[in-house]
């Protein structure tokens, strides 16, 4: 799970700093820099995801696509470096311990992974310069000898400033040298045969990898539903950028017999009654369900009754809201416990009350299911709902993270709005939401001006 980040010099944000809780929004005008907070994590999962490790930073792939270096860099300064900081909270304590000793000693443990590293702009593109891990207080660290080279060296320290327990130890013969970091977090290969007790660094990137790999993005802008669907019994990975494999993972979760609870000790439910039955809260249908056409035939319809006295009809003959939101609400479901899951604007095309519901869909998913829920939202409803539940202590506000995102001079800025017990913001920017109570004032101003007119 992701506890904290900080980037630096990327696109509008000269600097940007991130405390994630489990529900963390980002909210602001058009243009503000939020939507760049999600594509910098988009696009250190698609450099991990690549396979061309001669690449530091992949600009351009299947989640993201940033242009050049250049585009990417705030104001197309290429002097400055790209500089950024993830912590995550680990599912359990990683501990690193020095093999080459005959009784393997923990070198340092923890439940809390740190990554720092840097990249400047090298002959028009990314070139990692920096990279260092911290784990329980020890830092691991590949930095240039200074700025003109391209040698490294790898070095250990402990975040105290004391002298470390632990050193590397080069491997007899020639001292060769280190090149720079692989993929902008991996050390390169030559570190484990440079050093005779280096192996562990594996542990670290492995750990950075695996949280990257229990990432899930879901768009904006997703598909249109269809008259029916090819499923060819594979079970997808998530639900698709766009959604198009939201039906995939309903077959495959049902068809594999998954349940789900809406809570602890409550009664079980189908994966398809859960689906159902949130989109029944939100008041979108009365009944859900994907049927397959014919024995046999690998082609599913899905199936809704919108009023209880209704006739069952295909998704794609009822408000285009239920299909856009299906995937929001199967990707919640779905994933693997303690994933983070990326929205955005997954309130598109849905009428208030349903975007007020859609609060406690994501609420639901982050309080039992564990799930993190990082989204990206224009939508004052739904804020208002995660608001409500706060005073209501369904939820906690330490729980809640929200941010302001804004632009006034071309450059973003980031304000964490501060919510009380009570689900109070005491902090609210000026139009933060719109502007409603100067639009009804200007309204009222007409109408008198018009009566007295006329």
């Amino acid at each position: 799970m992701l506890k904290s980040m900080h980037i630096q010099n990327f696109k509008s944000w000269r600097n940007a700093k991130v405390d994630f809780a489990p529900i963390t929004g980002f909210f602001g005008t058009n243009s503000s820099g939020k939507t760049s907070l999600i594509q910098f994590l988009l696009m250190l999962k698609q450099t991990k995801d690549g396979t061309d490790r001669a690449i530091s930073l992949d600009l351009n792939g299947d989640l993201v696509q940033l242009g050049t270096i250049s585009d990417a860099i705030h104001k197309h300064d290429e002097s400055v470096p790209l500089k950024w900081d993830l912590e995550f909270a680990l599912d359990s304590e990683l501990v690193i311990r020095d093999v080459s000793k005959t009784n393997p000693t923990a070198i340092s443990k923890s439940k809390s992974l740190q990554i720092s590293a840097s990249n400047i702009v090298h002959e028009g593109g990314p070139r990692a310069n920096r990279l260092s891990y911290r784990l329980g207080g020890v830092t691991f660290s590949l930095s240039p000898k200074d700025e003109q080279t391209s040698k490294f060296d790898l070095r250990t320290e402990k975040v105290e400033g004391e002298a470390p327990d632990f050193q590397f130890v080069r491997t007899q013969g020639r001292a060769w040298q280190l090149p720079g970091p692989i993929k902008s977090y991996a050390f390169p290969d030559q570190a484990r045969t440079y050093f005779q007790n280096a192996a562990f660094l594996a542990d670290l990137e492995s750990a950075y990898e695996s949280q990257l790999d229990k990432m899930y993005y879901l768009g904006p802008l997703r598909q249109y539903p269809q008259r029916d669907y090819l499923w060819t019994r594979s079970r997808p990975t998530d639900v698709g950028q766009r959604g198009e494999r939201a039906i995939d993972a309903i077959l495959a979760a049902t068809t594999a017999g998954e349940k789900r609870n809406l809570r602890h000790k409550a009664f079980y439910k189908s994966f398809q009654e859960m689906v159902a039955y949130w989109l029944r809260e939100m008041g979108l249908i009365e009944e859900f369900w994907v049927e397959e056409i014919a024995p046999n035939s690998n082609r599913w319809q899905a199936r809704v009754k919108t009023k209880k006295q209704g006739s069952e009809v295909l998704l794609t003959d009822v408000g285009f809201g239920i299909s856009q939101v299906l995937p929001v609400v199967t990707l919640l479901q779905y994933v693997p416990e303690g994933s983070t899951v990326i929205l955005e604007q997954p309130e598109i095309h849905l009428h208030p009350l349903a975007q007020a519901a859609l609060a406690d869909v994501i609420i639901q998913a982050a309080t039992h299911r564990k799930v993190q829920v990082l989204l990206e939202s224009h939508s004052e409803h739904l804020l208002l709902r995660l608001q409500r539940r706060i005073a209501e202590d369904k939820v906690s506000s330490d729980d809640v993270s929200l941010y302001f995102c804004d632009a006034p001079r071309g450059e973003s800025t980031i304000t964490e709005l501060e919510i009380d017990l009570l689900g109070n913001i005491k902090n609210w920017p000026d139009k933060f939401m719109g502007d409603a109570f100067n639009e009804t004032a200007h309204a009222e101003l007409a109408r008198l001006s018009r009566s007295k007119a006329s």
